[in-house]
């Protein structure tokens, strides 16, 4: 017997078909108008919350800039979106994972990624050289780079390349697809399910919380790309 099937693979669903299940999950059925213009809403705030559940790995992307003589912070987001005052300005970026300093043969060094307190006990902030390291600093409407070394003239024209992390989108149109993919769809839903529990039925809200938590697990634990990992005992020898 035949097994029936499309052939496709749907990647996530439109954004009315999402709210549309969520809705159904609490007792709801046929929404329209302020109903949708609230779930939209709510839906923008559960992305936004995911930015405080820890990597997603499908909005890691990679990028450059090139080194300017004795200029040693570097704007990488800017929330104006135009990215035209600053030629180094990513629109979306949130943070930056790891870089590395690349010279002219296009050889990387990797930089050693600082804090706040390293990065105020360095004695002379100005000092100029190879880079080595970088420290990051998140404001409202920009990211910016600070690196150490500052690059001298022998460093112009090299670059910093660096890997970083993007917001994720808005859901935007009703019509569109969230900026999810496949695996996140379940808790994505589940997540908007608990939302407008607190709006519309708070009876369900603990018992749509729990659903939400337990399908966003799964999909954080099957988030990445696998490794294999190799632990190693350390060896003591006792002095003779």
């Amino acid at each position: 017997m035949a097994i029936a099937t499309t052939n496709t693979f749907e990647k996530t669903f439109a954004i009315d078909e999402v709210i549309e299940d969520a809705y159904e999950r609490i007792g709801l059925q046929a929404t329209s108008g302020y109903q949708l213009k609230t779930a939209k809403r709510s839906l923008n705030i559960l992305f936004q919350e995911w930015g405080n559940r820890g990597l997603h790995y499908w909005e890691v992307a990679n990028s450059s800039f090139t080194l300017v003589t004795d200029q040693n912070e570097y704007i990488i987001y800017r929330s104006t979106g135009d990215g035209t005052s600053d030629a180094t300005a990513i629109y979306g970026a949130a943070d930056i994972l790891e870089a590395s300093y690349r010279n002219a043969s296009s050889v990387d060094a990797p930089l050693t990624k600082i804090d706040r307190s390293t990065y105020q006990a360095l004695s002379n902030k100005t000092a100029t050289g190879t880079p080595s390291q970088y420290w990051v600093q998140r404001f409202i409407d920009r990211v910016t780079m600070t690196i150490y070394l500052t690059p001298s003239s022998t460093q112009n024209g090299h670059t910093i390349n660096y890997n970083y992390i993007k917001r994720i989108k808005d859901v935007g149109a009703f019509t569109n697809v969230g900026d999810v993919p496949y695996r996140f769809v379940p808790c994505m839903v589940a997540g908007l399910s608990f939302y407008l529990s607190q709006k519309y039925n708070p009876e369900l809200s603990q018992q749509m919380k729990l659903y939400y938590e337990d399908e966003l697990q799964r999909a954080l634990a099957e988030d990445g790309s696998p490794s294999s990992t190799y632990i190693t005992p350390k060896t003591y020898y006792p002095s003779v």
